[in-house]
């Protein structure tokens, strides 16, 4: 048995005297922290990890300590103690998740195990051997004095605190599926178990001390209890078929035992009552309980093994003391006192002493109190923030984006384009440049113009059209030579399953259709593709024609360019009616370009303002606050902790909400005073044509610009595209060729000719097409010679 662990006396011999059961240890693989704690200090913490070099050593012998020489002494608890504080302590600084792997085996059972890169279960597999190691101790003492005693009895309460704290607060905290000694019912069946252990002590302190036999009897009562408590928990889910053998079993009969006890002791009460009557049934119903223990061990041979030879020699003194005491009180009443003996059935349950009780070690459920003593050390890693706190000023970063750049500068940029799509809609500012500047250019046209001319005018892009409807042009020809090759090899392949080969004797051969099915999938969809980027082109080459004109005038020198646009200086405007309106029209797009010029002003102050805001200061100085009101230097932060603080740091961006408001209302307002004035000058402006024309020339000129961009682009793009096809489909059409070179040599096989011979039906089979007729050359494949493939023109 694995959890039954014998105790161990001082010089470490097992004592199969022994009636209770220590937790065997759970083992585990050699791990250090240094090197991958250091990397995670360095990538995530932007700290360097030579500060806490000291820290790094430390941790990795506190583990080695803790998890080295593994046998129940004072020492190994302390050292297992000091490296579960320091761990406590480390979650409070590291995620848990740090990148190192864990590995820890079943205590039950070596051949399984489970391994994780989780501090959280690092911390639980450590807290487990520290309940193990406070039972190994309880099982140390002996039971044949109040002092060692009341030491066992101490040891096996911790031992249930610590399984039960483990199983109620630690093992929840756990990111992975656990070993079945970690399960739920396992923690609680060793809770109860040790709480048995830690009764049972109680009992023998009570014999020790020659108590009353009627309190002994109710302390013996609470033992037998806690037992069939252990015993029910061990039954529960998958646990009973997988606990050590014998587990129940010996649950079992120490749970009989102890009520065959309190049974005994109540008769020796009644004794001593007088109460004859009662003592015979109390004694009655005691050896019914040793019967049952009997049976149980005569039934199945292997109670002999699995029962130590203590437990045995106490449960043959127990039958013999209570079938004496029966004899004695059953003749003594019968001679003597004759008072009525009640049914056992209807005798009085006796009430359990409950002394025992799970007491969690101070040091386990607060270790943080003890951080900086003689029991756990200094913290580790005390200057290092914690990982909330990274964990929250990422956090800020989040909302804050969300804030400024998907809400307020998104408002902004919303603003600016609603503007221009106004301004574009009145041809906005062309019109009063027409009028402004009667002759010339605008800068934007003749910045387009230079790009044109450097691209070669609508020569360059008439040569990249070109190219494109050539490259399409050859991308057709190999997916049909590729459908070519295929169909030849079907033709082929038709006339061959016809023919009788030599011999006379029919071969089975898999027919073309079954073999060719992802070749023509292929080609079907290369043609569809081919297909679209035909149609795309010509979609380009329309745009091309039907800018054909002004492409060339931009690719002109600038005077062409300049002479081709109407000019409004050999007629000029004097109306002063006229000048005014275009003087105020001027006025508002002045103020519309400065509004929009501040308001690109203020949207790099508000991104500036952003990437400034650091709440890491913040977060400290909040992190030393609440430190500060916390009794323990263990602390486990949450994020909503810190909700107040963001709240106040994202409180100074508010006031650009106001700003947007005052933008959109003032914005609202200048575009109805420049489309006022628009239409004023648009009527001014119809009595005089050739501003209207040369407003339209200037207007086409900035379209084409665009529009050469736009076919400029797509045209290069469907180069690189078609060289890319053109890669694709040469592989098609060489894997085409090669699978109807191997069906051919081998429908030569299936014939039953040589490579040297053609069968005359296949070898002189017309072609199909226009150039049926023409000799065709010889189809014998020659192996001396290298396969040469060429694409049908």
């Amino acid at each position: 048995m694995f959890l039954f662990r014998p105790a161990a006396t001082a010089d470490g011999v097992a004592n199969d005297n022994s009636t209770m059961f220590a937790v065997k240890f759970k083992a585990t693989e050699k791990t250090i922290f240094n090197k991958a704690l250091a990397e995670y200090i360095a990538s995530s913490y932007a700290e360097p990890p030579e500060v806490y070099r000291d820290d790094l050593r430390v941790l990795d012998e506190l583990r080695e300590a803790a998890t080295a020489a593994l046998d129940g002494n004072p020492n190994v608890l302390k050292r297992n103690i000091r490296y579960y504080g320091q761990l406590a302590f480390i979650l409070s600084k590291f995620p848990a998740d740090v990148g190192i792997s864990f590995t820890w085996y079943n205590s039950f059972t070596l051949d399984t195990e489970v391994s994780c890169q989780d501090l959280y279960f690092e911390r639980a597999s450590v807290l487990f051997n520290i309940g193990a190691a406070y039972s190994q101790l309880g099982c140390r003492e002996g039971h044949s004095d109040m002092d060692s005693l009341n030491r066992a009895f101490n040891y096996f309460q911790q031992a249930a605190g610590t399984f039960g704290y483990l199983q109620r607060k630690i093992v929840g905290e756990c990111r992975t599926q656990l070993t079945t000694d970690m399960s739920a019912y396992m923690l609680t069946t060793l809770e109860n178990l040790m709480l048995c252990q830690a009764q049972e002590c109680v009992w023998h302190r009570s014999v020790l001390s020659r108590m009353k036999d009627a309190n002994i009897a109710r302390i013996a009562t609470h033992v037998a209890e806690l037992y069939e408590q252990a015993m029910q928990s061990a039954s529960q889910g998958s646990l009973a078929s997988t606990i050590p053998n014998g587990w129940i079993d010996h649950l079992k009969v120490k749970g009989l035992y102890f009520r065959a006890e309190a049974q005994q002791r109540k008769s020796m009460g009644c004794l001593a009552n007088s109460q004859y009557g009662e003592e015979v049934a109390r004694l009655q119903a005691a050896q019914e309980y040793c019967s049952q223990i009997s049976e149980l061990v005569s039934y199945d041979q292997r109670w002999s093994k699995l029962l130590r030879a203590a437990v045995l020699e106490m449960i043959k003194s127990q039958a013999e003391l209570v079938s004496s005491n029966r004899t004695r009180a059953e003749h003594d009443n019968d001679v003597i006192y004759l008072d009525p003996v009640p049914a056992i059935s209807s005798l009085a349950d006796i009430s359990p002493y409950k002394l025992a009780q799970s007491k969690t070690p101070e040091i386990i459920e607060n270790p943080g109190k003890f951080l900086g003593g003689e029991e756990l050390g200094p913290p580790l890693f005390k200057g290092l923030v914690p990982f909330v706190i990274h964990q929250a000023a990422s956090l800020y970063e989040d909302r804050k984006d969300q804030l400024v750049n998907k809400d307020l500068i998104t408002a902004l940029d919303e603003l600016t384009a609603d503007c221009e799509s106004v301004l574009n809609s009145l041809n906005m500012p062309h019109a009063l440049e027409a009028i402004k500047k009667p002759i010339g250019l605008p800068p934007n046209i003749l910045v387009g113009a230079d790009e044109i001319r450097s691209d070669g005018g609508y020569i360059g892009i008439k040569r990249l059209l070109d190219s494109a409807i050539v490259s399409n042009t050859r991308a057709n020809e190999l997916v049909g030579a590729a459908e070519k090759a295929l169909n030849d090899e079907a033709q082929e392949d038709q006339r061959v399953q016809q023919r009788v080969p030599k011999g006379g004797r029919q071969t089975k051969r898999v027919e073309s259709a079954e073999l060719t099915n992802k070749f023509r999938a292929e080609i079907a969809k290369y043609r569809d593709v081919i297909n679209r980027a035909r149609e795309s082109d010509a979609t380009i080459k329309a745009q091309v024609d039907m800018w054909s004109q002004f492409f060339s005038l931009l690719g002109s020198p600038r005077d062409e360019i300049e002479r081709q646009v109407p000019s409004t200086t050999a007629n000029p405007i004097t109306d002063p009616h006229h000048s005014q309106i275009v003087g105020r029209l001027q006025q508002y797009m002045d103020e519309i370009t400065l509004m929009k010029r501040e308001r690109a002003k203020s949207m790099e102050k508000l991104k500036r303002v952003a990437n400034e805001d650091d709440i890491t200061p913040a977060l400290n100085e909040e992190m030393q606050r609440l430190a500060a009101l916390s009794a323990t230097p263990i602390l486990q932060f949450e994020l909503h902790q810190f909700e107040d603080l963001f709240a106040q740091k994202l409180d100074k961006y508010m006031t650009w909400r106001t700003y947007i408001d005052e933008e959109r209302e003032a914005q609202v307002e200048l575009l109805d005073s420049i489309r006022e004035a628009n239409q004023a000058f648009l009527v001014a402006r119809s009595n005089h044509p050739l501003l209207q024309q040369r407003e339209k020339a200037l207007s086409n000129l900035e379209t084409a610009v665009k529009r050469y961009r736009e076919a400029s682009f797509n045209l290069h793009d469907g180069a690189r595209f078609y060289v890319s096809l053109d890669s694709e489909l040469q592989k098609l059409k060489d894997g085409c060729l090669d699978f109807a070179m191997a069906r051919h040599l081998d429908a030569l096989e299936q014939l039953g000719l040589s490579h040297g011979e053609t069968p005359t039906d296949l070898a002189q089979a017309p072609e199909q097409g226009s150039n049926a007729a023409v000799q065709q050359p010889n189809l014998v494949w020659d192996p001396t010679m290298p396969l040469k493939y060429t694409t049908p023109k």
